[in-house]
Parts: structure tokens; C-alpha cells; sequence
């Protein structure tokens, strides 16, 4: 018993210590951004942030972001997307939805539209890096789109 009263008081402490690292008096603290100033852009791993690991090029953004289609589309649903693989390049949504590759378009709850590739998937479905960036979604939002297959 008393063995077991001293570990967890150890175990206690040692994990109190990790917690006295971000104890730091004001004056130590970063100052507050300056009004005005712009935010830093989004960090996705190793340094490296959303628009460099973006590497469709302006047409390309260009084109995804044109008016849709006035016919032909059909709604293949909603589904909730997260942020697809940032090293796979293109604007494409992967999905249980989407049975066999093909052109589409998705469309947030807000009226953001964008053109896609869609691509079939199994299980969450995934939405590339260009395209939450263009509907300007936060990279961190599990938003629900509607899918449109052309």
C-alpha cells in the first residue's frame, strides 16, 4: 500500500513539472501583436505552411473557382470532409460517395463552390489542401459539403 501511495505522489509530481514550463511571468511573455499587423499563415508541419505546400498554380485556382455548370450536375450528397493528404497535388475530394473517378464540384453550407476532381474512397472523406484554401475553410474544420458529380 505504501508503495502505491508513493508512486502515484511521484507520478503526480513529475507531471506537475511539465506544467510549471509554461508558467512564465508576464514579463516574460510575448508582447501582443500590433494592431493592423497580419497573422502568420496556418503551419503545417516541419515549417512548412498551407501556401507553400500549395502547388496548384493560379489557372488552375482560377478555373476550380469559375461558375458552375447550369445542367448536367447531379447531387451525390453531403458528407462531413476533413483535410486530405497536403503532398498529393491537384483539386480533388475523395469519397464514399464517388464510385468511379470523374469531374464534380462541392458546395459549403455558406455558398462557396469549388470544381474537383472526384475521386473514390473508403471510409472519412478527404478534401485536398487547395481546395479548403480556396472555399476558405480553417485547415482544422470538419465542414459538411454538398457533392455535385457532372
Amino acid at each position: 500500500m505504501r508503495n502505491i501511495i508513493f508512486l502515484s505522489l511521484a507520478l503526480t509530481a513529475i507531471s506537475g513539472c511539465a506544467v510549471l514550463d509554461r508558467l512564465k511571468p508576464a514579463s516574460e511573455a510575448p508582447a501582443a501583436a500590433e494592431p493592423g499587423a497580419a497573422a502568420p499563415a496556418p503551419v503545417m508541419g516541419a515549417g512548412a505552411t498551407a501556401t507553400a505546400l500549395d502547388t496548384t498554380t493560379e489557372a488552375q485556382k482560377q478555373a476550380a473557382l469559375a461558375a458552375p455548370a447550369a445542367s448536367g450536375e447531379r447531387s451525390l450528397g453531403k458528407v462531413a470532409v476533413s483535410l486530405g493528404s497536403p503532398a498529393e497535388p491537384g483539386i480533388w475530394l475523395r469519397s464514399s460517395l464517388v464510385s468511379a473517378p470523374g469531374k464534380g464540384r462541392v458546395l459549403t453550407a455558406s455558398g462557396q463552390s469549388v470544381a474537383v476532381d472526384l475521386l473514390p474512397g473508403q471510409g472519412a472523406a478527404q478534401l485536398s489542401l487547395p481546395a479548403y484554401v480556396a472555399l476558405g475553410l480553417s485547415l482544422t474544420a470538419l465542414p459538411e459539403v454538398t457533392v455535385f458529380a457532372n
